[in-house]
């Protein structure tokens, strides 16, 4: 079952994306992910809410993909630098249609 990594992000300070996004394309790769979107070029139609600067959507050919993504231990420092210096919001969504009759 696909999944889908969506993510809302709002660097507080910069220094840390030069280093992470090269380690980051290779991880989410590595484990069989592929970005769809990341991008600052987004807008919100309905609703209240924060306006973050980026919106990031990757594909997982299964759950587990993105755990060990996340859970690598390469990623790690990457991952620890992004949540110090940005608001993040990673929401991991199962591509289903629960609603469908």
């Amino acid at each position: 079952m696909t999944f889908y990594s969506v993510l809302e992000v709002t660097p507080t300070n910069d220094t840390w994306v030069a280093d992470y996004i090269e380690p980051a394309n290779r991880l989410v790769a590595q484990y069989g992910g592929k970005y769809l979107a990341r991008t600052s070029s987004h807008e919100r139609v309905e609703g209240e809410g924060g306006a973050p600067a980026l919106r990031i959507i990757i594909e997982w050919p299964l759950r587990q993909a993105a755990i060990d993504f996340m859970n690598d231990e390469e990623y790690a420092p990457h991952l620890k630098a992004r949540t110090a210096g940005s608001v993040s919001h990673h929401f991991l969504i199962e591509g289903k249609d629960d609603l469908a009759s």
